[in-house]
């Protein structure tokens, strides 16, 4: 019998995966304190983790893992090296919640261009004469850049066209032909230059922490708007903050932050022209119930060796394996 150790509960469709199979057990625990995974760890084969961080102390706990599904994209959770290190598989959920994050990017994206939180709040203080006051950005002609071109930053990109964006790119990575209408920039500092909205789809490694700061953030034309719909740490929030206020940006939306739960006494909430949202771009019921079906799927499929390379974020362990 294998176990599989469930950080958070998944929705009941991804539970009913493993409910049909006999050779394996679950058991959901929602206190994802390090002590409390560290007295559950034991014979463990398989864990399937949402936002709880796994410690390398976890790791040691659990001598029998095989997998970690992360019911998400984002793996800065997990200690992917010390895995790749015992020969642990880390998969992530792909494509399925893409489109979930891609719309909520948009949100945020619009909301900052009309300054709609700013809007919403003077109508509810009866203030109707804010539209005198305070004006928006319209998006058609503009030049949109999309740091990090993968899965979300193609949907975020299948949007633009509908609004009349210029589409570029700043991706080292990229990978595979690109649609024709995207200009691809090798130089992150030429693409800032050009760029009247900026958003990103990166994760959040060595290389990409804290990659605008307030050097960057001076690049942009004034008036610029900038979304975060990826990881916190990859935008100095400060600088942010700063760019904000003296109108170097126009607005932000951010759905990520540096220290999450955001505390309720960061400088940010004082700034009516960013828009905020609880790292929630995926939280739509259709997402969530892809996102639980494909973290059970992979852990499955560590569990019998049938792993999909292009969900495994260490794939070096699968060569481990042959």
């Amino acid at each position: 019998m294998k176990r599989i150790l469930i950080i958070q509960p998944l929705r009941p469709e991804g539970l009913q995966i493993f409910d049909a199979r006999k050779d394996v057990a679950y058991k959901v625990v929602t206190d994802s304190s390090e002590k409390n995974l560290l007295g559950n760890a034991a014979d463990t084969d398989a864990i399937a983790v949402r936002t709880a961080v796994i410690t390398k102390q976890v790791l040691d706990a659990a001598p029998r893992l095989k997998v970690i599904s992360r019911h998400g994209v984002g793996y800065d959770n997990i200690p992917v090296s010390e895995c790749t290190a015992r020969g642990i598989a880390v998969t992530v959920v792909g494509a399925v919640n893409a489109i979930s994050v891609a719309e909520h990017t948009w949100y945020l994206i619009l909301a900052a261009a009309r300054t709609g939180i700013e809007l919403d709040a003077a109508m509810r203080r009866g203030d109707f004469s804010i539209r005198e006051r305070v004006t928006g950005v319209e998006l058609s002609g503009r030049n949109l850049l999309i740091i990090g071109f993968g899965r979300v930053g193609k949907q975020v990109a299948a949007r633009a066209r509908a609004f009349g964006l210029n589409i570029s790119v700043f991706d080292p990575y990229l990978q595979g032909e690109l649609p024709k209408d995207v200009r691809v920039f090798a130089s992150l500092e030429d693409a800032l230059r050009e760029a009247h909205v900026v958003t990103l789809h990166t994760p959040l490694t060595d290389e990409t922490r804290a990659l605008l700061g307030e050097r960057e953030l001076s690049l942009l034309p004034k008036g610029a708007i900038l979304v975060n719909a990826s990881r916190g740490g990859v935008v100095d929030e400060a600088a942010l903050l700063a760019a904000v206020k003296s109108r170097q940006l126009h607005g932000a939306g951010l759905d990520t932050f540096e220290m999450e739960p955001l505390p309720a006494d960061s400088p940010l909430l004082s700034e009516p022209r960013i828009v905020f949202s609880p790292h929630s771009a995926a939280m739509t019921e259709r997402s969530l119930i892809a996102m639980s079906v494909m973290t059970a799927k992979n852990v499955l499929a560590g569990l019998d060796g049938t792993l999909d390379p292009e969900l495994v974020v260490n794939k070096s362990v699968l060569k481990m394996e042959q």
